[in-house]
């Protein structure tokens, strides 16, 4: 009964979700439209007085739809509210630079832009109305789920931090290691919503799986590398016996070909605005420290090719050597008052644009990981090199999803899931997302975050292990009465 109700909750809140996305994407479509026969229409002619503006609307509707899909402008609830709303502006912006240049290819002249600068206005505020009323919506209507976590390594235990962060979506409230035996796991699983498996063995999990599917239990699994490398696998028909292929070669030539062409023409677009920030931020950098504008270093790229990035000089000069290469923290002393402010809003990587004229690096790609943090990352995870099957990016998945002290295994696991489910659009919407990224603190925390983090996770297992002591003697003292 408690499943069908769940199963029941989520769906209608499917459909919630669904119907939030249509009315704010009508409504964006019938200000535009408003705007188009006041300031447009005169200059179609007749011919879009009638019908033909039916389907001008559609098109913007479509784009609209299709822009905020894109961008994840509907994920109310599941993101921060700054974060839809940045995506949803992203999403407009997007969506009406395409309205003004198809407007112009219509009417075969220039349109006048101050009325889409307009409409560009207004929907930014329906949006921030629609934004807050239906994250409003989505945190008074769902109770965070009463979660546990089903762990191996101590490790796995920084899932809950990292979960805690967003308690309006989820509520971790007991955390159990997998070797307590599998009854106890299933009486654990029952008194909970939902369940998280985070680094338990395969067949444990697999255990654990099969009986949640079963009971139409809820279930978040944490991907092994041989998780991601299957899922991106395609299927094969051939026979009786379903079979998947393999590869394991990365991009195809065509994907290659594709993504070069993208870079270039990219690149070509942001060179004038890419010359003027050259001028201003190589200006500050001379007048804070004299130093050199710019800091070149060697970097790994496809094949574990080495070759030179270059980036904004955001430290002191010889702050960093080849050597003794270290990570920066949140208050770095190395860190210049420029580069601090380069760093926060990422500035300091446009040097890279380049990098990818040269051919060395892609818009999007995985991390150009440091010689020295890769032999390290190496020796602790054999399959790290395994992310060099596609070029260093400018961003990439674990760019945008990550942060900057996520762990080398997270990062791994996101540049393997952007490899095996890689495609052109992927590319594109990460490009975008990389915008929205720039507006998050979070994304540039700094590595001495990680002591903090560390003991956190002591205290929780410390709580852990005396709750079970307690249930454990609380068992054997009730056995005793009996």
């Amino acid at each position: 009964m408690a499943n069908y109700t769940v199963r029941s909750l989520d769906d209608k809140k499917q459909l919630v979700r669904r119907a939030e996305g249509l009315l704010e994407s009508l409504a964006l479509s019938v200000v535009y439209y408003l705007v188009w026969r006041e300031f447009y229409r005169i200059d179609f002619g007749p011919t879009y007085y009638g019908r033909g503006k039916v389907v001008l609307i559609f098109i913007y509707f479509s784009i609209v739809v299709l822009s905020l899909r894109l961008c994840e402008g509907f994920k109310f609830g599941h993101l921060k509210f700054s974060d839809v709303f940045v995506s949803q502006i992203l999403a407009i912006l997007m969506t009406n630079f395409i309205t003004f240049w198809q407007l112009s290819l219509i009417a075969n002249v220039m349109v006048i832009v101050w009325p889409m600068l307009m409409l560009t206005a207004i929907d930014i505020v329906i949006s921030l109305i629609c934004c807050y009323v239906f994250t409003a919506l989505y945190h008074g209507h769902y109770v965070p789920r009463n979660m546990i976590l089903i762990y191996g390594n101590d490790s796995a235990i920084d899932l809950k931090f990292k979960m805690d962060l967003r308690m309006d979506r989820y509520t971790i409230t007991k955390i159990l290691r997998y070797d307590v035996g599998f009854e106890q796991i299933k009486k654990e699983i029952c008194e909970h919503d939902s369940v998280i498996l985070n680094d338990i063995p395969a067949q444990i999990r697999n255990d654990i799986l099969k009986y949640c599917y079963h009971n139409e239990i809820r279930t978040y699994i944490v991907p092994k590398i041989t998780d991601i490398i299957i899922k991106g696998a395609p299927d094969i028909n051939l026979f009786d016996t379903p079979l998947m292929l393999v590869k394991g070669r990365g991009l195809t030539a065509s994907e290659r070909y594709t993504k070069r062409v993208l870079d270039i023409v990219l690149c070509l677009i942001v060179m004038i605005p890419f010359l003027i920030i050259l001028a201003v931020v190589g200006i500050a950098i001379k007048l804070d420290d004299h130093g050199p504008v710019f800091y070149t270093q060697d970097r790994l790229t496809k094949d574990l090719k080495v070759f030179k990035i270059y980036k904004f000089r955001s430290m002191k000069v010889h702050s960093e050597k080849e050597e003794t290469f270290q990570g920066a923290e949140s208050d770095d002393p190395r860190i210049t008052r420029v580069g601090r402010f380069i760093r926060r809003t990422r500035i300091d990587e446009l040097p890279q644009i380049i990098n990818i004229i040269k051919g060395d690096m892609s818009i999007v790609g995985v991390r150009p990981e440091h010689i020295a943090d890769m032999k390290l990352h190496e020796a602790e995870i054999p399959e790290y090199s395994e992310r060099y099957k596609v070029k260093a990016g400018l961003t990439g998945y674990a760019q945008v999803y990550g942060k900057y002290n996520t762990s080398p295994y997270d990062k791994l696991r996101m540049d393997l899931m952007y490899i095996e489910n890689y495609s052109l659009m992927l590319d594109v919407k990460l490009i975008l997302m990389t915008l929205r990224t720039l507006t998050k603190d979070d994304s540039t925390e700094g590595f001495d975050k990680k002591a903090e983090q560390k003991a956190m996770r002591e205290e929780v297992i410390r709580e852990s292990l005396k709750s079970d002591d307690n249930m454990n003697t609380g068992t054997k003292d009730r056995s005793g009465d009996n």
